[in-house]
């Protein structure tokens, strides 16, 4: 198993073995919002658009008309109707750990299988689990994999097909004062199977990892948050995982061919295992246990 070199303990993992989600692991978001992005799915927690088989985690994407609340839980107040419904013509499945389990610090890694054509969004990051410092983006957003419209013709990637991954930080004040840095890469291998997609995760730094290798870097000179003046803020607190495949949103449909291609569904991706490490012969630091850095 990757991951026990050099002094790292595993902490937390879920390896999809069982025949059904583990509801002492993972939650589901359930809303037809977009995710503030204008994505076109409604998120359910049905098996059509989560389930465990073969030992994997497989998240659907359906091309199907669907309804459901229009707001998410936490949005549901002031001048919202609670009980709003929406309708979007795609379903999905985003996947929290929220309430279950959250971490600062560590080695965060997924192996997954992502889909590929104009408008999918695969997605790996994190959120705070207490909004110590404010609501978005001022506790802060790690995202671990971001890719959007793979496969698709491209003129300006090496292969001639999209392959970029991206692995980004959002920060600063509340929203519509957020900031981010972000890095993208290409990575050809990503069209063809399985790949792990990391963060090594250690005060006042944060490197992105593709197969066990480092492609990006941020350190905290990087980046701020206007609910306080600590030096690794936003990013010295607990933060929990999510898993998602949306469809649509303003990063696909501005990039590539443009909009969302609606052929080929259902798209799925696929998730072998997710894994958390700390390393505590360092304190809360990853630097004794991580020899890439």
């Amino acid at each position: 198993m990757p991951g026990r070199e050099d002094g790292w303990q595993l902490v937390w993992s879920d390896e999809f073995d069982g025949t059904r989600i583990d509801s002492a692991k993972w939650d589901f978001d359930v809303d037809c919002w977009g995710g503030g992005n204008d994505e076109r799915q409604c998120y359910t927690d049905r098996p059509e658009n989560a389930r465990v088989a073969d030992g994997r985690l497989i998240i659907t994407a359906r091309k199907e008309d669907y309804s459901g609340p229009a707001w998410p839980p936490h949005m549901r107040n002031g001048d919202r109707d609670p009980k709003a419904r929406a309708t979007k013509p795609f379903t999905s499945a985003r996947m929290v750990t929220r309430g279950k389990a959250a971490w600062t610090y560590g080695r965060i890694e997924v192996r997954a299988k992502l889909p590929q054509g104009q408008g999918t969004w695969p997605a790996i990051w994190m959120l705070p689990e207490d909004q110590d410092y404010g609501t978005w983006a001022a506790s802060g957003e790690i995202d671990i994999l971001e890719a959007v419209n793979l496969g698709v013709a491209c003129s300006d990637c090496p292969g001639g097909r999209e392959d970029t991954i991206l692995g980004t930080l959002h920060f600063g004040g509340q929203w519509p004062d957020n900031a981010l840095a972000s890095t993208e890469t290409h990575a050809a291998s990503v069209l063809d199977g399985f790949h792990t997609f990391g963060i090594v995760w250690a005060p006042g730094r944060i490197d992105w990892t593709y197969d066990g290798q480092v492609y990006a870097s941020q350190t905290s000179d990087a980046w701020w948050s206007s609910g306080s003046d600590a030096p690794d803020a936003p990013f010295d607190r607990r933060f929990h995982l999510l898993l998602n495949l949306a469809v649509g949103g303003k990063l696909s449909e501005e990039r590539g061919l443009k909009g969302v291609d609606e052929t080929g569904y259902p798209k799925q991706m696929e998730v072998d295992w997710v894994r958390v490490w700390q390393c505590p012969d360092a304190g809360s630091s990853a630097n004794a246990c991580n020899k890439v850095r």
